[in-house]
This record gives C-alpha cells, sequence and structure tokens, in this order.
C-alpha cells in the first residue's frame, strides 16, 4: 500500500476539495485507503497502522475493541483540537 501525505494546513484547499469541513479536518485524523473509502478517528489509525510492519497488531486490536477505541479517541480527538485553538495553532 502506498502511503501519501497531505496537510490541510499546507493546502487548505484539500477541504473543498474533499467536501469536509476544515475543522473536521482539524479535529481527527482523515485517510483514504486504497479502495477510496475515506475513514476518520480510530478507523483512520487502524488503517495506517495495518499498512506499517510491526504496527499491524495495533490495526487488530483497534478493529476488535472499536466500542472502546471510538468513543476514547474522539474524546482524545476533541480535547486536543481543543488545546490547539486555545494555543492559536490555527
Amino acid at each position: 500500500m502506498v502511503i501519501s501525505k497531505r496537510d490541510v494546513h499546507a493546502e487548505p484547499e484539500l477541504a473543498a476539495q474533499l467536501g469536509i469541513d476544515i475543522e473536521q479536518l482539524r479535529e481527527r485524523l482523515h485517510v483514504r485507503d486504497a479502495s477510496g473509502r475515506m475513514l476518520s478517528g480510530d478507523r483512520a489509525f487502524a488503517a495506517l497502522w495495518a499498512a506499517t510492519p510491526g504496527q499491524r497488531w495495533l490495526a487488530r486490536l483497534v478493529r476488535s475493541m472499536s466500542w472502546l477505541t471510538g468513543p476514547l479517541y474522539k474524546l482524545f480527538a476533541r480535547l486536543l483540537y481543543r488545546w490547539n485553538r486555545r494555543r492559536g495553532h490555527w
């Protein structure tokens, strides 16, 4: 799998191209998988880890415990987003 990184802060027009609000992009990790599906949050991390040798076990763990990892990710992402906003990073 080929992974390429695009930064919405360096390329703000990406938000419009993806049809996703820029604040949503800032709050959560977003990944497009090999089939073209847009994944976010814990599912995006699982997709990245599944494509990373030595970290595939993390992908399996996250996928098997999505009932826990989903809400935990949302809470962490919200807190991190608010912290970044207060610090003036955007």
